[in-house]
């Protein structure tokens, strides 16, 4: 499964919320992949006045932060439970989202800098970005630590099964993988298998 010549490998991740797929994303792009974030993507389309106006046309100036940006802690509070509002959001945001995400893994592959691609978006299997992958991942961790680690982002039980209730089951994710990464111990036990992983996708 090495990558050819001229095409490097798409490395795709998937697991629950909170389980750490931005840290093995970070991880593998110290080891040389090009990082395609849906988190900064969707940043930068929030910042699109386009976007913007039509945010404030659905839920007002209650959305924006002091600064006249888009607040998302702010309009996450409106969006999520509310399956009508949320599916408003997304229909703004997500094609946008997606479309980045498309042109930046595009981009990455005609340059021909680096040996992998790796895009880190937690709606890979549900916005159809797992097509776009020669390999997926799964940041595998257990419920419990993840409802820890969701605690540090001031999210309690109930805020993480609303926010994973729009998203693929995690077991689902899981058997969609070809790999399997563990990430409930330390960093460095992370990283050891982030290092043999690469290693054995790239061929080496």
């Amino acid at each position: 499964m090495s990558p050819s010549e001229g095409h490097p490998l798409v490395i795709g991740l998937l697991g629950g919320i909170a389980a750490g797929k931005t840290t093995v994303a970070r991880m593998l792009a110290d080891l040389g992949a090009i990082l395609v974030s849906a988190d900064e993507i969707g940043h930068a389309v929030l910042d699109r006045p386009e976007i913007r106006d039509r945010i404030v046309a659905r839920w007002g100036k209650e959305a924006l932060g002091g600064d006249g940006r888009v607040d998302r802690r702010r309009l996450g509070q409106r969006v999520f439970g509310e399956p009508e509002e949320l599916a408003a959001l997304e229909a703004i945001t997500h094609p946008a989202i997606v479309a980045a995400i498309r042109e930046q893994v595009a981009a990455a592959r005609r340059s021909g800098q680096g040996a992998a691609i790796v895009v880190d978006a937690p709606l890979l299997m549900e916005a159809g970005l797992d097509t776009l992958c020669d390999a997926l991942v799964f940041v595998g961790c257990p419920r419990e630590v993840r409802l820890a680690r969701a605690a540090e982002r001031g999210w309690d039980a109930s805020e993480l099964h609303r926010r994973e209730s729009h998203q693929r089951p995690v077991e689902a994710k899981r058997r969609r993988a070809r790999f399997i990464i563990e990430n409930h111990a330390s960093q460095e036990t992370t990283f050891q298998q982030v290092q043999q992983l690469w290693q054995e996708m790239l061929g080496r």
